[in-house]
C-alpha cells in the first residue's frame, strides 16, 4: 500500500521572486466540514464571558463523556487550546462589552437520548443545533457521538468581530454524515511518533469529525507494540527500548480517541511486511535460500507450519482483548513470493497441496487461515485489496480498503461481489507537492461513488482514509504535513455530494486553519498569502 513517491516535483516559482499570488479572503464562522443543512442569520449575537458561559445536559446523561466533552469545548471557544495554563496570555479571552449587539448567548442545552460506551461503525453521528439569545441555544442528538460533533460544530460557528470580541450568528443547523468511515491511518513503524503526537493528531481529526484512526502501528522495520503475550516482540523488533508503546500508552490513545467519539482500528499487516521485526518468534519468518543453501535472510510468515497459526491465534486473541473496535485490519498487501520460491520446504508444501507453482494459491491458503482465526474471536476484519483480488473466502462485512491506481475499477468490482468498501487511493498524503499548496484542491474534488455500478453498490461504499506512511514522517513533521490537506479529505467524507465549491472552500478552509492553529496545532498554509489573528 505504499508507493516511494515522497515529493512531487512541481515547479511553479518561474523566478527568485516566487509567486504572485493574492492574500487569502477568509469566511467568519462557518463549520468545516459544511452540514448538510445550515440556515444563518446576519444577525451576530455576544458570546458572554466564560465565567458566565454554561452547559446544560437533558436527557441520558452519558456524564463521563459529555462532562469531559463540555469541559474542553468551553477551554476551545473562549481561550483555543483543549487544557490551558492558567498563565497562558497568548489564549486569554478578550473581555466582553457587548455593546451594540441585540443579544448574547450564554448557554447551550444538549440533549441525548442514547449513551454508548465506544463508537461503532454503526453510530449515529446526526444531530440538530439552534443559536439563539440567552440560554436559549439548543443540540439534539440521538447519541452521544451525535452530541460530540454538534458541539465542534457550535464551537466553530464562534468568530472575532472587529473590535476583537467574540460573536456567533443566529444559526440552525441538521447535520449528518455522508459516510460513516472516515479515516486517517497513520504508520509509527517507520519513524515512531510519540504518544503526545498521537493525542494531537486525534484532537485535529476531532476538529474535522473524522472518526477512524487506522492506527499501523508495525511493520517490516520496527515492532513498537509491547505485546503482554510476546514480549520479544518489542523487546527485539522495537528501534529501542524507548520507542515502543506500552500497554499504557495504548490504554491512554484509545481512551483519548473514545472521548472524541473516534474508533482506533490497529493494523498488524501480515504475512508480509514482516520480515526482521516479527523476528524474535522462533520459525515464524521464512528462511531464504540461495542457490540451495539457507542465506541467512528471512521473508513472510511461514505459512506451511501450524507453529505459525498457533502464534497467531494467541497473538490475536491479545489484541481482541487490547483493542475494543470491532474491526482488526489484517493487511494482506505486498506479500513477495521470491523467498517462499527459494525455500524448498515450501516447493514440497506446495507440490503436496496441488499448489504447483501458483503462489497465489499459498498466500490464499495463509490467509484464509488467519482470517478464520479472526472471525472464531468474534472480531471483523479490514484487508487490503490484494486479499479479495485474490480470491481469497471472506467475511460478508469484510471491509476492504482500496489503495492501488484505477480504483474506480476496483470498487466496481469489489461492490459487485457484495462488500464494503474505503477509498485510500486519492488519499496518499504522504505524497507532497511543492509546494503544497493547492494538491488538497485534488482531494476535495474526488467522488468516492463516481464509478460504475447500480445503486446498490455505491451504498457499499462507506468512506474514506487518508494516510500518511512514515518513510518521512515523524513527529516534527507529521502534523503540518497533514493538516489542514486532511481536511480536505474530511468534508469530502462527511459533507453532501452538493457541497463542490473551490472558491467558497478555500475562504473556509483558510479559516479552520487559522481556527486549529488557534487550537494549538501546528498546521501549514495551503492557500496561499494571508494571516491568522494568532500565529503560532
Amino acid at each position: 500500500m505504499f508507493a516511494i513517491v515522497p515529493f512531487l516535483a512541481v515547479s511553479l516559482l518561474g523566478s527568485c521572486s516566487g509567486l504572485s499570488l493574492p492574500v487569502q479572503e477568509q469566511s467568519k464562522g462557518s463549520p468545516w466540514p459544511l452540514p448538510e443543512s445550515i440556515t444563518t442569520s446576519d444577525n451576530a449575537l455576544l458570546l458572554v464571558g466564560i465565567d458566565e458561559f454554561r452547559f446544560f445536559s437533558d436527557g441520558v446523561t452519558c456524564t463521563t463523556i459529555l462532562d469531559a466533552a463540555f469541559r474542553r469545548y468551553r477551554n476551545i471557544i473562549f481561550y483555543g487550546p483543549p487544557e490551558v495554563s492558567g498563565t497562558d496570555k497568548r489564549t486569554k479571552p478578550p473581555k466582553r462589552k457587548g455593546a451594540g449587539y441585540p443579544g448574547s448567548v450564554s448557554g447551550l442545552t444538549v440533549t441525548v437520548k442514547n449513551c454508548e460506551q465506544y463508537p461503532s461503525l454503526e453510530s449515529d453521528e446526526s444531530f440538530s443545533l439552534t443559536v439563539e439569545s440567552g440560554n436559549a441555544s439548543s443540540l439534539t442528538a440521538n447519541s452521544i457521538w451525535g452530541a460530540l460533533s454538534g458541539l465542534e460544530t457550535f464551537s466553530q460557528l464562534a468568530y472575532y468581530d472587529g473590535s476583537g470580541m467574540l460573536v456567533m450568528n443566529k444559526t440552525i443547523i441538521s447535520d449528518s454524515p455522508r459516510f460513516p468511515y472516515r479515516g486517517i491511518l497513520l504508520d509509527t513503524s517507520r519513524h515512531f511518533i510519540k504518544v503526545p503526537i498521537l493525542l494531537q493528531q486525534l484532537d485535529a481529526m476531532a476538529y474535522n469529525k473524522l472518526n477512524v484512526f487506522h492506527w499501523h502501528i508495525v511493520d517490516n522495520q520496527a515492532f513498537p507494540y509491547e505485546s503482554i503475550s510476546f514480549p520479544s516482540l518489542s523487546e527485539q523488533g522495537a528501534y529501542t527500548p524507548a520507542h515502543v508503546y506500552t500497554q499504557e500508552d495504548v490504554a491512554e490513545v484509545i481512551e483519548y480517541a473514545r472521548l472524541r467519539g473516534i474508533r482506533v482500528m490497529p493494523e498488524f499487516d501480515t504475512p508480509g511486511h514482516t520480515f526482521d521485526s516479527w523476528g524474535s518468534i522462533k520459525d515464524l519468518l521464512t528462511p531464504c535460500y540461495t542457490k540451495g543453501q539457507p542465506d541467512g535472510t528471512f521473508g513472510p510468515i511461514n505459512p506451511t507450519l501450524n507453529s505459525s497459526y498457533d502464534f497467531l491465534q494467541k497473538f490475536f486473541t491479545e489484541i481482541t482483548q487490547v483493542f475494543p473496535d470491532h474491526y482488526i485490519h489484517t493487511g494482506g498487501d505486498e506479500v513477495n513470493f521470491a523467498c517462499w520460491k527459494s525455500n524448498p520446504q515450501i516447493t514440497e508444501f506446495m507440490m503436496s497441496m496441488g499448489f504447483n507453482t501458483n503462489y497465489s494459491k499459498l498466500e490464499e491458503y495463509y490467509e484464509q487461515k488467519l482470517l478464520n482465526i479472526i472471525s472464531d474471536l468474534n472480531s471483523g476484519y479490514a484487508v487490503w485489496q490484494e486479499v479479495i483480488d485474490n480470491n481469497v473466502t471472506v467475511k460478508s462485512d469484510t471491509i476492504v480498503q482500496v489503495w492501488l491506481p484505477k480504483w474506480q475499477e476496483e470498487f466496481a468490482k469489489v461492490t459487485a461481489r457484495g462488500f464494503r468498501t474505503v477509498l485510500s487511493s486519492t488519499f496518499y498524503l504522504n505524497r507532497v507537492a511543492s509546494p503544497p499548496s493547492y494538491d488538497w484542491e485534488s482531494y476535495y474534488k474526488v467522488d468516492l461513488q463516481n464509478f460504475t455500478g447500480t445503486v446498490e453498490q455505491k451504498k457499499l461504499v462507506i468512506g474514506g482514509e487518508a494516510c500518511m506512511w512514515g518513510e518521512f514522517a515523524d513527529g516534527t513533521n507529521v502534523i503540518p504535513r497533514l493538516w489542514p490537506r486532511a481536511s480536505a479529505v474530511a468534508e469530502r467524507l462527511w459533507s453532501p455530494q452538493s457541497v463542490l465549491s473551490l472558491d467558497q472552500a478555500r475562504m473556509r478552509i483558510a479559516e479552520h486553519r487559522c481556527r486549529m492553529l488557534r487550537r494549538g496545532l501546528q498546521v501549514q498554509p495551503i492557500t496561499g498569502p494571508g494571516y491568522c489573528r494568532e500565529e503560532f
